[in-house]
């Protein structure tokens, strides 16, 4: 059996190329700090929806206690990878890159878990969820987010409440406007809104998004209308209806329904009080 040496020559030449190249883009990369410290650490947080839980204060103290915070270290001693490490190996940091510049800088850009609930279970469980799903321990840091209280287990929190929480934090209206949301015993919903005496029953878990765009044109057409504090409390349980139960009274026995292309029609005030026919608001189905 003879070899082709022609053959052979060509692949050991390639092997050779490849390795030459590898060690000429490493040696271009990697920038020239023989004798340079590390005068100034520039750290980057990416921006999400919700504000997050960390600042460039908490990620310095991170990386000091671990005495790897690079500020005033010659460069060649400044570990990029275990800063990498460390920083990603905190609960509410998604990933971390680091890398050193010839001007003598290190440049730490992080991206942080989006948390979109913090839940206060009624069996003293404490923590957030991210918007994946992710249960983050962490009591100490906050965020204006909504609460979650009530009969709640991690795998509720992680399969249901995510996806209610991401729908809260990416709508504008309800993220200011909800500022807690109740768990029952049978799994079903209510929230607390920021604005009006009520509450709202949502029911279980379902076609959410649905039921509070109802809620909203309620809002427009109902009680902006009547006043934000004329009912105790909403209930959207059910598909094509809101049935409200006024302060102080029992709830309607039919639901309030009706058409805002409708004209806006003015109360009757010749007895100082709204007529009757303005006690049954109409919103869009």
């Amino acid at each position: 059996m003879t070899l082709d040496w022609k053959k052979y020559s060509i692949i050991a030449a390639n092997i050779a190329i490849g390795v030459y190249l590898l060690l000429a883009m490493t040696a271009f990369n990697e920038p020239d700090i023989k004798g340079k410290v590390c005068t100034q650490v520039k750290i980057d947080i990416s921006e999400s929806v919700v504000k997050g839980f960390l600042n460039a204060d908490e990620i310095k103290t991170i990386l000091v206690r671990a005495n790897l915070y690079p500020l005033g270290k010659q460069l060649a001693a400044v570990d990029v990878r275990e800063i990498e490490e460390t920083l990603t190996g905190h609960p509410f940091i998604e990933n971390a890159q680091c890398y050193k510049t010839p001007g003598g800088h290190v440049c730490i850009s992080l991206a942080q878990h989006m948390p979109v609930m913090r839940v206060l279970a009624d069996n003293g469980d404490s923590y957030y969820i991210d918007n994946r799903g992710k249960i983050m321990n962490g009591a100490r840091f906050t965020a204006d987010i909504v609460v979650a209280t009530g009969h709640i287990s991690r795998k509720y929190a992680a399969q249901v409440l995510t996806d209610i929480g991401n729908h809260i934090v990416n709508d504008k209206f309800w993220h200011n406007q909800i500022v807690q949301l109740n768990v029952l015993p049978d799994k079903s919903i209510e929230i607390v809104p920021r604005v009006g005496e009520h509450i709202i029953y949502l029911g279980q878990p379902e076609n959410i998004a649905g039921k509070l765009t109802r809620v909203e044109k309620f809002y427009k057409y109902g009680l902006n209308k009547v006043g934000w504090n004329k009912y105790s409390r909403i209930n959207v349980e059910f598909d094509n209806q809101i049935i409200c139960k006024k302060r102080d009274s029992q709830p309607h026995s039919r639901p309030v329904t009706a058409t805002p292309a409708e004209p806006e029609r003015q109360p009757d005030m010749s007895d100082g009080q709204p007529n009757a026919q303005e006690e049954r608001q109409k919103t869009e189905q």
